[in-house]
């Protein structure tokens, strides 16, 4: 996966007005807002939500879609996107808890915050997480929606 930029849709509400949004890759993400911007804002907090239980519940984090004409993209978070990527590395490695701490030379405890997506962390360690396993972190800039 090179980035975590999903697809998201916005419906017109008939019955309550607004917008309701899905996404493409997670079925379980969705969210509503009184108008497109409102609908938007409203998407990337979801999105982030989707991740985070994802992350909890110990589940796959799916590869973003291929955006479509009509889609909007919406994208996580940097500090999301990469606890995202180093429970991803952790789940495709195959690596423990324990040892990753031991590779970190840290506490085990200090690697269960690292993987937690409810709490702030530092980029630095969580790039020198990923840095142990192999993998590098990346980071991009784009023109805001």
């Amino acid at each position: 996966m090179e980035g975590f930029i999903y697809s998201a849709d916005l419906t017109p509400d008939m019955k309550q007005g607004g917008f309701v949004v899905t996404f493409t890759a997670l079925p379980e993400a969705i969210t509503q807002g009184e108008n497109v911007k409102d609908a938007l804002f409203h998407a990337a907090d979801c999105l982030e939500e989707a991740i985070a239980n994802r992350i909890v519940m110990g589940l796959a984090i799916p590869e973003p879609s291929p955006l479509k004409k009509g889609q909007y993209a919406i994208t996580l978070h940097a500090q999301m996107a990469a606890k995202a990527a180093l429970y991803m590395a952790v789940k495709e490695i195959g690596i423990t808890k324990v040892e990753l701490a031991g590779r970190l030379n840290c506490d085990e405890k200090e690697v269960r915050r690292l993987l937690d997506p409810h709490h702030s962390s530092k980029l630095s360690r969580i790039e020198a997480a990923l840095n142990v396993m192999g993998k590098q972190l990346i980071i991009g800039f784009q023109k805001a929606v």
